[in-house]
């Protein structure tokens, strides 16, 4: 017999054989409904060429950079998240190479955690 876990969904006690409760299955795939696909939030083929150029300049990750560890930067993360705004969206100024591993920590600091 499988051993039940917690909920997914942020905070509930609840526990499931699977990912989320009864009360909260409605959640599942809901967000990523929400928000739109890749490409109608921005990151189309434009994004990628100004991705892959900007990680040229910027091979390194600059939050282990400054805590003086050298790893490669595989994200351009947006310093203040745009949540649609094109100006801020394109402002480079707004850009930063992070590591996966420092994004996904940025991003569950920020707003705890993906799906949130």
């Amino acid at each position: 017999m499988a051993l039940k876990k917690f909920c997914r969904k942020s905070g509930c006690a609840n526990l499931t054989k699977g990912g989320y409760c009864e009360d909260h299955q409605e959640e599942v795939g809901a967000y990523d409904r929400d928000r739109g696909t890749a490409a109608q939030r921005g990151y189309d083929h434009k994004w990628r060429l100004a991705r892959t150029g900007f990680l040229r300049k910027h091979p390194l990750c600059i939050h282990c950079r400054n805590n003086g560890r050298l790893n490669a930067a595989t994200v351009v993360d947006h310093i203040i998240p745009h949540r649609g705004d094109k100006g801020l969206f394109w402002d480079r100024a707004n850009w930063q190479p992070l590591c996966a591993s420092c994004h996904s920590i940025k991003t569950v600091k920020e707003d705890g955690g993906f799906g949130n």
